[in-house]
């Protein structure tokens, strides 16, 4: 069973999201984690992996393929 890291989730919820303690201790711990971004799936592609890409998979100039 995993566990919880609470004095770090208190301070990201109390200091980092500005919660009052009522609405902190009303959460469940599923919800403050999706407050803090958690499983908001993956980030973007940044334009250093764009470029990556085209690099390995350059246009076809020529229109034959």
């Amino acid at each position: 069973m995993a566990r919880f890291d609470w004095s770090g989730l208190m301070r990201a919820g109390l200091v980092g999201l500005r919660l009052p303690p009522a609405a902190f201790w009303a959460l469940s711990p599923a919800e403050l984690l999706i407050m803090l971004g958690h499983g908001s799936g993956p980030a973007p592609m940044g334009r250093a992996r764009l470029e990556e890409l085209a690099r390995a998979f350059p246009d076809d100039r020529q229109g034959d393929g």
